[in-house]
């Protein structure tokens, strides 16, 4: 092994280097003042901070599990190796087309005798400097490993690493200039790799060559990695640049790299997990429950996997999933070698609750741990514990409140039944200014450097929405990095039932590529159709076994709930579900479905149905299925003297409302609302209360949706043992309204379900539901229309798989006369024209699935144009516009809830800027354009970190404003209202 102790000047003397070449080499620059806090930083000083870091990562970051996968590669020196392939990747900075770069930091170089000549301005026949060192890397590599197949796995890490793989034929360089010319400028080159390559510890670039290679999986991981160490030895904050080549040497280098680990405060999870003593400790010492039948065969089947594979647990909503999930999470990584968790929630809204149960769950292996627990969403400020830990904020419970966050996100339908992102990430500052950085070295405090963008994943433990977890199967510019923080942890995923044929396709890519890179996944979900279950194991299989057309056959549950696992054991491929019944922990109820006749006149019938149906006390629930609805219901009940509590929920509500009232529905209606529950209470949501939203209603009301999405909305309904209910409401009842008429024996739908989920969805709802209910209800008073039924209750949640699987499978199930045929034919016609659209985005082509390296990954470059539109890259629809109310009044401007802001807007300090951002609400899709085109933020907000890029809806004096063809308003009982002019 080379000694590397000393400076890289001695050593280049010690390899027997010239002393023109030492000099020349001493002289090639890798950071530039200008661009480094006004010291410049040596190319062979930057290139050994970086392997230090690496170094630094591997004692104190990577798992277990990766480790060992560099180990065997390596054949044993995977810590040398990951520093020498983190360290190396700038070494095409060692050319004309970089050194040129700044007059400055160019003539040192050129009298010390490497010219240039004239070099292309053209930015086409420029040469990047990543694509330069794959160039210059990739011949050395193959003439000194003595393989191209070796070699071909390793140069596309360098030509990626500033966030796209190019092409082996991109690699070329376009105009001999640029690359350099002359013994002099090859002599420079080859001992820029030399003497690093030295000084890391090897004894020469032959010595470094791998005995194995990455699975294409892994190899995107090492990618992200490298991204992170080269991010971190940039910092000039924290690597000052060194001018002097005597002062450069790699035991500097890493004194440098652990004084920065320390300041940055950077750290990994659990490091090595130890197992838990008690096949049921994950859930009856770490999470303080006494397990069901369904979550001791998800811990079951977690100790007994041989390897790291996928389960997919579907139960009863209320079942307890969540905690079995990260009990099997606990025991997946301690068998495995894992370090930490991604759980990965279908919305804002739902996201928070889990942020806080994670939390708490973190806090028993260590308390120090909970500062290394992220909250990926954009609206996280508003979250008082992530606030607490992340920002030093008093406490919660230190205030005696709960731990529910101050704002909600969540998904619903607006008016133009769009996709709507879920994620605001981009709208926020990119590295968020205010938290740029820790100060002391307490192991306990939290790392702001993960608060930069696109680096949120690369926290030990994760709870954001599932956004993020398909982001990192987009082809975008660093997903590497996206990926790298998915790698090395258990990625859970609630809800997957939520995701739509357009997002499962980055779902199934994310799949792909998390099986190959052996990231064990657990899905949760109430239930899935049979052809969804076989989808996502078979996508999981593919990658496990690197082929694109994997098919294993799932077995059939012997009963619900049940578990599915899917591994790969010496090539083949293995799926296995629940062999014997699970009992649910509750026995499955009949539930009374009756329809009620609708009109598309919004609100009278259902509002006179919500009081027959509290008229003697009770709590109801309504779930329809756009906000204009939501509103109208509200305003019949309002404005016609509802004896009782009334609550109106929507994802139009401005952050703050929309957040107390969250709260308060669940401390009214939730699992410990006790003696609190009113005797009469509604209230009126949109699809926002489909899941994660833990209240108990006496009786429901909803409009029709598909019937997967139906039964999630039933299980909001007696939900919860032991709550205390009028004698009316002892039998759970539903009634389904949305059907506005029967024309020619065929069911009319609200235009704007049939525009939000299809008619073929809907027509097989409408025909489940009518062997309950019996026939659809005619509104304008004709014969009922009628079809073969037997009379019959939903028992649930016993029904719930059966429900489903007829609901999506293949057999007919409308009446005749519907035209079910040709709606499903729509439907796949639309479904497939949808799946195309996401198919451009993917990060891998289907028939290159199987190909080795990340040669060529990006080859058609990244496809969303700004890092503002992956929210709508992966939900497929506008990027979402969220935007600030606020109110024009003489003199100035006031937020929403009247704080004064100045003349104009200014904020003087952090709570008003809180009270201001308690304003943010999102706009319907429609108006995105217009908003975009006609919002700015106010003067006032320029230096307000968290408002500089915040868009402002100033309404006028008068309470509105015109905003593209619209006029809106803020009302602060009903939300956002949107008039069509």
């Amino acid at each position: 092994m080379a000694d590397h102790g000393g400076s890289v000047v001695a050593l280049m003397k010690a390899m027997g280097l010239s002393p023109e070449a030492v000099e020349r080499v001493s002289r090639l620059w890798g950071k530039s003042a200008a661009r480094n806090g006004g010291r410049t930083h040596l190319l062979l000083g930057h290139l050994l901070d970086t392997a230090a870091v690496a170094g630094v990562v591997w004692d104190r970051y990577l798992s277990v599990a990766f480790r060992r996968r560099l180990d065997e590669v390596s054949g044993g020196r995977g810590r040398l190796w990951f520093m020498w392939v983190c360290g190396i990747h700038d070494c095409g900075k060692a050319c004309p087309a970089f050194q040129a770069m700044d007059v400055a930091e160019a003539a040192p170089v050129l009298a010390a005798g490497l010219g240039w000549g004239r070099l292309p301005t053209n930015r086409r026949k420029m040469w990047r400097h990543d694509v330069a060192g794959a160039a210059l890397l990739k011949p050395r590599l193959v003439a000194e490993w003595g393989s191209e197949e070796t070699a071909g796995w390793v140069w596309p890490l360098v030509a990626g690493h500033h966030g796209t793989f190019p092409s082996v034929c991109d690699i070329d360089p376009p105009h001999r200039e640029v690359q350099g010319r002359g013994a002099a400028w090859e002599e420079a080159q080859r001992a820029v790799v030399d003497v690093f390559t030295r000084a890391v510890g090897f004894d020469d670039l032959a010595d470094v060559r791998p005995v194995g290679a990455l699975r294409k999986a892994e190899q995107l991981v090492l990618s992200g990695l490298i991204v992170m160490a080269d991010w971190i030895a940039s910092d000039s904050r924290q690597f000052v640049g060194l001018v002097d080549a005597e002062l450069v040497s790699f035991d500097g280098a890493q004194d440098r790299a652990e004084a920065a680990w320390e300041r940055l405060g950077l750290q990994g999870g659990w490091r090595s997990l130890p197992l838990p003593r008690g096949r049921l400790d994950p859930l009856t010492v770490r999470l303080g429950v006494t397990p069901r039948a369904s979550q001791r065969e998800v811990l079951e089947r977690a100790w007994s996997m041989p390897v790291p594979g996928l389960m997919l647990v579907e139960a009863p909503m209320g079942e307890g999933k969540t905690k079995g999930a990260l009990a099997a999470a606990e025991v997946l990584a301690a068998r495995f070698g894992l370090d930490g968790v991604f759980v990965a929630m279908p919305s804002q809204a739902t996201s928070d609750p889990m942020y806080e149960q994670v939390l708490q769950w973190v806090r028993t292996f260590d308390p120090e741990l909970e500062s290394q627990v992220a909250l990926l969403h954009g609206r996280r400020r508003f979250n008082a514990w992530w606030r607490a830990i992340w920002e030093g904020k008093p406490r919660p419970d230190d205030e005696g409140c709960g731990c529910d966050s101050v704002g909600a996100g969540g998904v619903s339908a607006d008016d133009d039944f769009g996709a709507i992102g879920e994620d605001a990430e981009y709208g926020m500052p990119p590295a968020e200014p205010a938290l740029t950085g820790s100060t002391g070295s307490e192991t306990d405090s939290p790392a702001h450097w993960f608060l930069g963008n696109k680096r949120g994943l690369l926290t030990a433990f994760g709870v954001g929405t599932v956004d993020h977890l398909l982001y990192a199967a987009t082809r975008t510019r660093h997903v590497m990095l996206r990926f790298a923080g998915l790698a090395g942890k258990v990625v859970v995923v609630d809800e997957v039932h939520a995701a739509d044929v357009y997002m499962r396709q980055f779902l199934v890519e994310s799949l792909r590529w998390l099986g190959q890179a052996g990231v064990p996944v657990v899905l949760l979900s109430a239930t899935l159709p049979p052809a969804q279950r076989q989808l996502f194991v078979d996508a999981y299989l593919s990658g496990v076994l690197g082929k694109a057309d994997v098919h294993q056959p799932v077995p059939e549950p012997a009963g619900y709930p049940c578990v599915t696992v899917a591994y790969g054991v010496e090539g083949q491929a293995i799926a296995e579900s629940s062999r014997e019944v699970v009992p649910s922990w509750r026995e499955s109820v009949p539930v009374e479905l009756a329809w009620l006749p609708d009109t598309e006149t919004a609100g009278v019938r259902v509002s006179e149905a919500v009081r027959v149906s509290v008229v003697d006390g009770g709590v109801a629930l309504v779930v329809v299925n756009e906000v204009a609805r939501a509103q109208a219901v509200y305003d019949e009940l309002r404005n016609g003297g509802f004896d009782g509590e009334l609550h109106l929920l929507h994802a139009r509500l401005c952050a703050a409302h929309r957040g107390d009232r969250t709260e308060e529905c669940l401390r009214l209606m939730g699992p410990k609302a006790g003696e609190q529950r009113p005797r009469r209470m509604v209230v009126i949501a949109t699809q926002l209360a489909e899941q994660s939203f833990d209240v108990d209603a006496d009786v429901l009301i909803t409009d029709l949706a598909p019937t997967d999405l139906l039964l999630q909305r039933i299980g909001r309904l007696h939900r919860h043992s032991g709550t205390r209910r009028p004698d009316t409401h002892r039998v759970p009842r539903v009634l389904v309204t949305g059907v506005t008429g029967v024309r020619d024996r065929i069911p009319r739908f609200l235009r704007a379900s049939e525009a939000i989920y299809g008619r073929w969805s809907l027509l097989r709802a409408a025909a489940l539901v009518m062997e309950a209910a019996g026939p659809l209800p005619t509104p304008d008073g004709g014969e009922p229309l009628q079809g073969e039924w037997e009379s019959a209750k939903w028992s649930i949640p016993a029904d719930v798989p059966g429900l489903v699987a007829r609901a999506y499978g293949s057999e007919a199930v409308c009446p005749g006369g519907w035209p079910e045929a040709e709606a499903r034919e729509e439907w796949q016609a639309k479904e497939l024209k949808r799946a195309g659209r996401a198919e451009g985005f993917l990060l891998c082509r289907q028939r290159e699935w199987a190909f080795p390296t990340l040669e060529g990954l990006h080859y058609a470059g990244s496809r969303a144009a700004t890092e503002e539109q992956l929210d709508a890259v992966v939900r497929d629809g506008d990027p979402t516009v969220e935007a600030v109310i606020v109110r024009q009044v003489p003199g100035g401007y006031r937020a929403y809830d009247g704080t004064w802001l100045g003349v104009h807007g200014e904020v003087d300090d952090d709570e008003v800027t809180d009270r201001l951002m308690g304003g943010i609400v999102r706009l319907p899709s429609r108006l995105a354009v217009a908003a975009q085109a006609e919002l700015r933020p106010l003067p006032g907000w320029a230096d307000r970190p968290w408002l500089q890029y915040q868009l402002a809806l100033v309404l006028e004096e008068d309470g509105t404003r015109l905003l593209g063809k619209d006029r809106v308003a803020y009302d602060d009982v009903l939300g956002l209202v949107v008039e069509r002019q």
